[in-house]
């Protein structure tokens, strides 16, 4: 079982909701990025989420674009993210780190070496946006050579046919796109997502994690006792554009662990 496999296990065991924090690999530069990682899992973070940098995303909201644009400035590509991991690698074996991004520098560096260089790294699963389950048996075939696991996005919209095309093809476990419209979004329907989630799971067979528009511990717990993970993404974004360099990592941390207090408050 992978890494993500076993942390869903170990949670549930314990009665728990994975935290998925969410950032951009080289935001607000590249010299932090490792020391966020550390921080994250320190503050409550079970699984790290972390977006390649990408000129032309089509899911990221305003808050995560002007991520990708700083991150990009300092010229980091896909590569280097795989770097960043490596060494997150050097102290932590434990934590899972999904990639979260685009075709188009996976399709460049190709499906074979990106899964090997993933593996070697550490990553534990991938998230394309723009390879749709109907196109993706190339990157899951590499993928899956090397036990990594390939995440697809579900939302308010998928038909019952996607559902179950998306169960053949993903591992690991589904997200589920809490709301119409991209990262950073309002008007989350807690009870319309509630009435979602156990029929995914049921179709699907594996744990579902529930983002996009979670931007408070009160959000967070709410979600929490019904999903199988929390991700939060342009909120802890937000966090890191605000924050003067010398406090963000602590402001961070601090707002994590509030939203990790939040969850496992029942």
């Amino acid at each position: 079982m992978s890494r993500i496999g076993n942390t869903f296990r170990a949670l549930k065991a314990q009665e728990k909701t994975a935290l998925i924090p969410f950032i951009t690999a080289g935001d607000p530069d590249p010299e932090l990025t490792v020391p966020i990682l550390h921080a994250l899992v320190a503050a409550g973070a079970d699984i790290i989420e972390m977006g390649v940098p990408f000129s032309d995303p089509m899911a990221d909201g305003p808050t995560i674009q002007r991520a990708s644009e700083r991150a990009l400035h300092y010229g980091v590509g896909l590569k280097d993210v795989l770097a960043m991991v490596a060494e997150f690698r050097g102290t932590n074996t434990t934590t899972p780190i999904v990639l979260m991004g685009y075709a188009n520098p996976i399709e460049r560096m190709g499906y074979a070496a990106f899964a090997a260089q993933a593996a070697a790294a550490g990553v534990d699963g991938v998230l394309t946006v723009d390879i749709p389950p109907e196109e993706c048996i190339g990157l899951a075939d590499a993928l899956a050579a090397y036990s990594i696991d390939m995440i697809f996005l579900l939302s308010p919209t998928t038909p019952a046919s996607r559902i179950k095309l998306v169960a053949q093809r993903a591992s690991g476990f589904v997200y589920y796109v809490s709301l119409k419209g991209v990262t950073g979004s309002a008007n989350l329907d807690l009870d319309e997502v509630a009435s979602h989630i156990p029929v995914i799971r049921e179709r699907c067979g594996m744990p579902v994690g529930v983002g996009f528009g979670i931007r408070d511990a009160a959000t967070a717990h709410s979600i929490a006792q019904f999903a199988d993970a929390v991700v939060i993404g342009s909120r802890i974004v937000q966090e890191i554009e605000s924050s003067p360099r010398e406090q963000l990592v602590d402001n961070l941390s601090r707002f994590v662990r509030s939203i990790r207090v939040a969850m496992d408050t029942k």
